[in-house]
């Protein structure tokens, strides 16, 4: 990818005996929404912090706009707004003085500073509120306003690790709204963690990861045609043996996941019917459906996404 802005190449990561990280690698563009999606304990939350220059790695290396992370930690923090999972604004100040605060940081001042507050919060939607308690907003309206204090320095790229959490899930779409808006009016690069699919299918690209593994890589569209046609589901008695059968009469992949019998299959439909004809009486229900990011998961893993975070 000629326009890479952020480069993954190789990175492991060990805590101890664990590997986190597990030879991961992958390539960022200028300007897109890159969401890292993957179960509790997948790995997104290491390469959130190493991308975010809070952990070296342990192999591997990042480079972010040609810089490498671990050698150039200054420079990359001077160019990158990070909105960690955790609240990370004063709950007894108001907005204005957590936003202030902030900039003070980056060493913008006066007129300045205030200017950029003012566009910032005008545009999240939260001019009228500057003057409260962060205590006394929602939970939407506090996660408006840590986006504000991570774009406070015009940063390159925002970095975002699970932005949706604790969030209803009209604020959820609000939320990527905005990130949208960045990203098209002022050509944001944005790197979101996540393991909600709908958060996940609105990114531009996606990396899946498990157990510390790249285990798929591209945009929501076309990992889920990847899969090809139809998902199918049928319930019955006896999962493995029909299985088997299945597998051996159509020459397809039949699998029991949760005690049903899951089918991947092009023109689903008809196949249903076949299905019927061919083992009367065995199946109790049938259903179908066209792919999603969950039937990725289990396709590339063999195990559904909520069992992988338990």
């Amino acid at each position: 990818m000629s326009d890479s802005l952020l480069v993954v190449d190789a990175l492991t990561h060990r805590y101890g005996e664990r590997t986190a990280l597990d030879n991961v690698s992958f390539q960022v563009a200028k300007g897109e929404i890159f969401g890292l999606l993957g179960p509790n304990g997948g790995g997104k939350t290491t390469l959130f912090r190493v991308l975010s220059t809070l952990v070296a790695p342990s192999e591997g290396s990042v480079r972010m706009f040609g810089i490498d992370v671990v050698r150039e930690q200054g420079e990359i923090r001077r160019r990158i707004g990070v909105v960690f999972q955790s609240p990370s604004l004063d709950r007894k100040l108001t907005v204005l003085e957590n936003l202030r605060h902030q900039g003070h940081l980056y060493n913008l001042r006066g007129q300045e500073l205030q200017s950029r507050i003012d566009q910032l919060l005008s545009r999240f939607g939260m001019a009228d509120r500057k003057g409260d308690l962060v205590e006394t907003l929602s939970g939407g309206q506090r996660r408006r306003v840590e986006l504000a204090k991570g774009l406070l320095h015009k940063p390159q790229v925002l970095l975002l690790d699970e932005p949706s959490t604790g969030l209803d899930p009209r604020v959820r779409r609000e939320l990527s709204d905005y990130l949208e808006r960045l990203r098209d009016e002022d050509g944001m690069t944005i790197l979101l963690t996540t393991h909600l699919m709908e958060e996940a299918d609105r990114c531009d690209r996606l990396a899946i990861l498990d157990r510390g593994r790249l285990v798929a890589l591209s945009t929501p569209r076309e990992l889920k045609e990847q899969i090809g046609g139809d998902v199918i589901s049928v319930e019955t008695r006896q999962p493995q043996p029909l299985a088997e059968q299945i597998s051996k009469r159509f020459g397809i992949e039949a699998r029991v996941l949760d005690g049903s019998v899951r089918v991947e299959c092009t023109n689903g439909h008809k196949f249903i019917t076949e299905l019927v004809e061919a083992f009367p009486g065995q199946i109790d229900a049938i259903s179908i459906h066209k792919p999603t990011l969950e039937d990725v998961f289990i396709h590339r893993t063999g195990r559904r996404f909520e069992e992988a975070q338990a």
